[in-house]
């Protein structure tokens, strides 16, 4: 019986059941949309930390950088043979710096990763090499004596007897090339954390546990491109050949690191020995990250610890005014049109309910109880709420679909944090940037299980505050109610 009233009752409405459900399901679409977009600006986000970050890291070990001490500046410097005048043969040099913050000593990582909270801990180096190479052209001196001119600096130069000029140096000059990229030495005995974390290799083979000091590289794939290297090639870094074993390609955005090698052999290269400039750190339970951060602040003094939530508050360009704005007014704003929703839901169904005097006057003559009639009401709104559920539904995900299709691009920056080193070159990454990193990620808008279930909760939400304001009303009807409207 309830179910044929109920039937029979919502074929005859079929427009204010219609109006009822499609105000429900513009609210319950305006908040799938916000959390689908909210979701891709956390995995857009998420792009940014990984690349400079790596990926299985939940914090990094670093030391602020001090002052350079004595003559030293801190900058590069090259020194060059002279060259005589006959000879313009190509000179080259190369300066491997550290990057990012002090370097810590090798041991340091067994102490962090004896730290309570800790499940693993792993030492990397990061370094900027700047390459220049060209020649010299030695210049000549010649001077005009008796209107004739006088080489004084080739081969076969005289002088003349004549009054001569002051001698002026003509031709000569330098033609160089400069060339910085980034290296990070890695632990090749334990890659899941570290530099090399992020990427996975698309070409050739990882380090291997007993290359520990062999000389070897792995290249990211942008780098490789644009200097035609692959695998099975060869190059130099101050004099050295690396063989190149793998090409490495990022999992979720561009990477900042140019060139991996073997921790003991970027050390080499750095005149490093035993030292580090990044410890990255594995929690055992994610949700004691502070904890441990605080751990080991406290027992290993001077360092800095970089959780991924101290670097996610760096993040600033258009990706963080589009997350704020997605976070706080696009959360008020769901929840307005949501109880706006919901009021209109009530109302129509009240008014709907005052209009039916007769028939609900007219039941309870017959016998109905209130709370018979109070089932029916609620019964016809939940429908109505469940209808404009699946309505909401329908347009939530074609607005996220459409976000995703379009993919607007957001740039994300990734500034100063203030402590040591980093992922990419320049310091950048993790625990401190020297410079800022820019990115550019696409925005997408996943729709997850936990959102549709939140649709169908607040559908099942506004057809029980619909149906209890118009059962309520239902309940109070008299059968006298009905012959008053009759007469």
């Amino acid at each position: 019986m309830f179910g044929i009233y109920l039937k029979r009752e919502l074929s005859r409405r079929k427009k204010a059941a219609l109006v009822i459900a499609l105000g429900l399901a513009l609210g319950i679409a305006l908040v799938i949309t916000v959390n689908s977009v909210s979701a891709g600006m956390a995995q857009a986000q998420d792009k940014v930390l990984q690349s400079l970050y790596g990926l299985g890291t939940d914090m990094t070990v670093t030391k602020a950088r001090s002052a350079p001490t004595g003559n030293s500046s801190g900058r590069p410097n090259f020194e060059f043979d002279a060259q005589s005048d006959d000879d313009a043969s190509e000179q080259s040099s190369d300066r491997v710096m550290t990057q990012g913050g002090q370097a810590l000593k090798s041991s340091l990582v067994a102490k962090v990763s004896a730290q309570k909270g800790v499940a693993n801990a792993v030492g990397a180096i990061t370094l900027n090499v700047t390459k220049v190479d060209g020649s010299f052209t030695q210049g000549k001196a010649q001077s005009t004596t008796g209107g004739q001119t006088q080489n004084q600096g080739g081969p076969g130069g005289g002088t003349s007897s004549g009054s001569t000029a002051q001698p002026q140096v003509q031709g000569g000059g330098a033609s160089f090339d400069v060339n910085s990229y980034s290296v990070a030495g890695v632990d090749v005995t334990d890659q899941t954390l570290g530099p090399l974390a992020g990427s996975t290799i698309s070409s050739g083979t990882t380090f291997t546990a007993t290359q520990t000091n062999a000389k070897v590289a792995v290249l990211s794939k942008s780098y490789a491109k644009e200097n035609t290297y692959k695998v099975g090639s060869t190059f130099k870094i101050s004099g050295t050949k690396y063989k190149v074993v793998g090409i490495a390609t990022p999992e979720s955005s561009e990477s900042t690191t140019d060139v991996y090698l073997p921790l003991k052999q970027a050390q080499t290269l750095a005149d490093a020995k035993n030292q580090v400039t990044t410890i990255y750190v594995k929690a055992t339970d994610s949700k004691q990250i502070e904890t441990v951060k605080s751990t080991i602040q406290k027992n290993i003094s001077g360092t800095t610890v970089t959780t991924s939530a101290d670097l996610a508050d760096t993040v600033s360009g258009s990706l963080s005014t589009a997350s704020n704005l997605a976070t706080s007014v696009g959360k008020w704003l769901s929840i307005a049109v949501l109880a706006a929703a919901f009021l209109v839901a009530a109302l129509l169904t009240s008014s709907a309910v005052s209009r039916r005097v007769r028939e609900f006057g007219t039941l309870k003559a017959l016998g109905w109880p209130s709370r018979r009639v109070t089932r029916q009401v609620v019964g016809e709104s939940m429908v109505n709420g469940l209808l404009g559920g699946a309505l909401g539904i329908g347009l939530g995900l074609a607005a996220a679909y459409t976000v995703t299709m379009i993919s607007p691009k957001l740039t994300a920056q990734l500034g100063n944090t203030g402590g040591g080193a980093g992922g990419g070159p320049g310091g950048g990454g993790p625990g401190g940037q020297s410079t800022q990193n820019t990115m550019e990620i696409a925005l997408s808008a996943p729709v997850s299980v936990t959102t549709i279930a939140l649709a169908v909760g607040l559908a099942v939400t506004g057809g029980l505050i619909a149906g209890a304001m118009g059962g309520w009303r239902a309940s109070r009807m008299r059968p006298a109610d009905a012959l008053r409207s009759v007469s």
